[in-house]
């Protein structure tokens, strides 16, 4: 029995949230396929009849997870105006929360190495994300002139992606903490 177009749309976004949070935790080449259709409840056949490859996957699952990251920015600002919007956003992406959760975090700060060498398509979709995380942050920061924000926006995005990063490098608990302090310390200056 054929599945209504509907039902393959919930199939296919289904599979697309599995990939966004299995990629963000795992990492993408140790994400199997395989893998993600079962964690989707579905057999490894079925993966094509929605994705021409794995790489397509990727594309829309970064997209679909800095989308969502997106999302839960705007909302901690939800409330707060200029700078105040701008650290609440700080505080929420700075945290060891957003370290310790790596399956609900940022794409780019999870898996920016491996974004860096995927296809153009993956590429692509991690570029506009990070373009419109420097808008979220731009609009808050406060400056009147739009080249300025952008430009601390653009900063201050790199040093929050490195902070989360770093922290989830480092073994020592009071080191990698104290990474996100100083990060989020530092950019209170902006």
């Amino acid at each position: 029995m054929r599945k209504s177009k509907a039902e393959t749309a919930e199939t296919r976004q289904r599979i697309v949230e599995v990939a966004v949070r299995e990629f963000r935790a795992n990492g993408i080449q140790a994400t199997g396929v395989a893998d993600l259709m079962s964690e989707a409840g579905l057999s490894h056949g079925g993966f094509y009849r929605h994705f021409d490859s794995k790489d397509q996957l990727v594309a829309e699952a970064c997209e679909a997870g800095l989308t969502a990251m997106i999302g839960e920015l705007e909302e901690a600002a939800k409330g707060s105006e200029g700078k105040d919007g701008f650290r609440a956003i700080v505080e929420a992406y700075v945290s060891s929360t957003h370290r310790d959760e790596p399956e609900h975090g940022c794409p780019l700060a999870g898996l920016g190495s491996e974004l860096a060498r995927a296809d153009e398509q993956a590429r692509a979709a991690a570029s506009h994300g990070f373009d419109e995380l420097v808008e979220v942050l731009a609009k808050r920061i406060g400056r009147r002139q739009r080249e300025a924000a952008r430009s601390e926006a653009v900063f201050a995005l790199s040093a929050m992606i490195g902070a989360i990063t770093m922290s989830r490098i480092i073994a020592d608990p009071d080191a990698s903490l104290s990474v996100l302090q100083d990060v989020r310390r530092h950019l209170e200056a902006i």
